[in-house]
């Protein structure tokens, strides 16, 4: 058996600090997922075994007295494949979970803001979209490894994906697990991977997926498309889509509720004698009835011309502002008829009324 100060690189009378920092560096240079050559495998497991005897007090001097270490390398040690899983990933190895873990897991949800127009929020509309994600990778079908090749059983926890441990405690010695840092917990090992997907069972691709965006919804809605999100590692379940919804700003109409808000202009004389016209909606021609002595500020609803309800139970209305417009240039003509207007109304001057709070903010009332 090859001397445990050799395999490490160090002197007999090395510090714990000294030992321990020479077995990270050559645990990051000799581990199977950095170096897969089979001689490096053999180093690793060779350094492993030294560094769980050497780390621990009690085996360190059973073995510096002629012992080999109890435990056969993995019992007892204060550092190793804990260790190992704290220097690639991060995690301190302390999990209490028993078995092997899955390479599946499930994706990522992915979020996708879709622009609409005002016009298409009243029945809704049909889109295909493309989106940029994670989908199963054709090559290995999930399965992480080239084709033709399959995991190899983990030699160092056995399968398991756990390294047992017994420690000394007040209560006497406790058995440990902490997940195995040579196959990450999973059991196996992948020593052909995949090269397409470089062993995660996905690829980045650019998927088109086909929308049914219901009649009613508004800026910052979210609709959930179940499963339509990134494929998990090694072809785990997908997450789910999210489409948030952003109207776009119309020039003439707005919104609140299901509601749909407009102002018309009318001609002073129209206001005065009253009108028919036909203006262009946003899903088809409207005729709107001005009535004589229409004033501006009033409103004028045109049933069920608005929004389609995203909850169901018909559309809203449209609600009409009316502006009345005063000419400012006129024809000889059009004076003399207006002065004839206002000769015959002189008992109708202007006079002081009865103060109107908020009288400029009339019409945006009307509409709230």
């Amino acid at each position: 058996m090859a001397d445990h100060y050799e395999a490490l690189g160090v002197a007999r009378e090395a510090t714990p600090e000294e030992i321990k920092k020479a077995y990270r560096k050559l645990a990051r240079e000799l581990h199977p997922d950095v170096n897969p050559s089979a001689d490096a495998s053999e180093r690793f497991k060779s350094v492993t075994h030294a560094y769980d005897v050497l780390s621990d007090p009690q085996q360190r001097q059973q073995y510096d007295m002629g012992g080999r270490g109890s435990g056969g390398g993995f019992g007892g040690a204060n550092f190793g494949f804990g260790d190992i899983f704290e220097t690639f990933f991060g995690g301190g190895g302390g999990g209490q979970s028993v078995g092997p873990r899955s390479r599946r897991e499930r994706g990522q949800d992915a979020l996708l803001r879709v622009e609409v127009s005002l016009k298409e929020t009243i029945f809704g509309v049909s889109r295909d979209l493309e989106v940029n994600t994670a989908v199963l990778c054709e090559t290995c079908e999930g399965s992480c490894t080239a084709p033709g090749t399959s995991p190899v059983r983990c030699d160092i926890c056995r399968g398991s994906g756990q390294i047992q441990r017994q420690v000394r405690s007040l209560l006497g010695n406790v058995m440990t697990s902490s997940p195995c840092g040579t196959c990450r917990g999973y059991g196996n090992i992948i020593i052909n991977p995949c090269g397409t997907c470089a062993g995660q069972g996905r690829v980045r691709a650019q998927r088109t997926i086909s929308v049914d965006i219901p009649a009613g919804v508004e800026t910052g809605l979210r609709l959930q498309m179940p499963a339509q999100g990134e494929v998990g590692p090694a072809g785990g379940p997908s997450g789910d889509l999210f489409l948030e919804m952003k109207v776009r700003h119309h020039d003439v109409f707005s919104r609140t509720d299901d509601d749909l808000l407009a102002t018309v202009e009318v001609q002073m004389v129209d206001a005065i004698l009253g009108t028919t016209v036909t203006l262009d909606g946003l899903d088809d021609k409207v005729e709107v009835n001005i009535k004589p002595g229409s004033q501006s500020g009033e409103v004028l609803t045109v049933k069920d011309r608005g929004i389609t309800s995203l909850r169901g139970g018909g559309r809203g209305d449209l609600r009409l502002g009316i502006q009345v417009i005063t000419p400012t240039k006129l024809s000889n003509a059009e004076q003399a008829l207006i002065k004839q207007l206002a000769a015959a109304r002189k008992n109708k001057a202007p006079h002081f009324a009865e103060f109107q709070q908020g009288l400029f903010a009339k019409l945006r009332d009307r509409f709230l």
